[in-house]
């Protein structure tokens, strides 16, 4: 399946890809590997999504955040490679959800995510393996994912 195909199918519109937050490279390219750093829920307005799950947001407002995520990730990959149809599958995710500590629902915040890829590039492309842990994140954002992509 083709990323932007189906994204227009969809009728879903991708955030503008967030400035630089420090001394890093967004993607790097290793052959046909795309890895992808650290992402977080930027809005269309450009705004993020802020809070603490289990505290400030719900797990299907941090499942929506999530979600948010994945499509700032496509837009950071379009930025830095040109075209999302560059992208075969994805391979592995690191979700980070900015929890209380005690919240337990890690996986079903990031399932956003995961869900987004699966529709996006079908079962067998777009979910690939996962880690979902709590911690703390840098300015109150709900949810950060990285992650590491195949390239046709």
């Amino acid at each position: 399946m083709n990323i932007q195909a189906q994204l227009d199918k969809l009728g879903i519109e991708l955030p503008p890809a967030p400035p630089l937050g420090g001394v890093y490279k967004p993607v790097v390219i290793i052959d046909r590997m795309l890895y992808v750093s650290g992402q977080g829920p930027l809005r269309n307005d450009g705004t993020l999504i802020t809070g603490k799950l289990g505290v400030d947001l719900t797990t299907p407002e941090g499942y929506q955040a999530a979600r948010q995520v994945g499509l700032t990730m496509l837009a950071t990959i379009r930025s830095q490679i040109g075209d999302l149809g560059k992208v075969k599958r994805l391979i592995k995710t690191l979700g980070m959800v900015n929890s209380a500590p005690d919240f337990y629902e890690h996986p079903k915040v990031i399932n956003g995510y995961s869900d987004l890829f699966s529709e996006l590039l079908g079962e067998e492309n777009g979910i690939g393996a996962r880690s979902a842990v709590g911690m703390i994140l840098p300015g109150n954002i709900a949810v950060e994912i990285e992650a590491i992509f195949e390239l046709h």
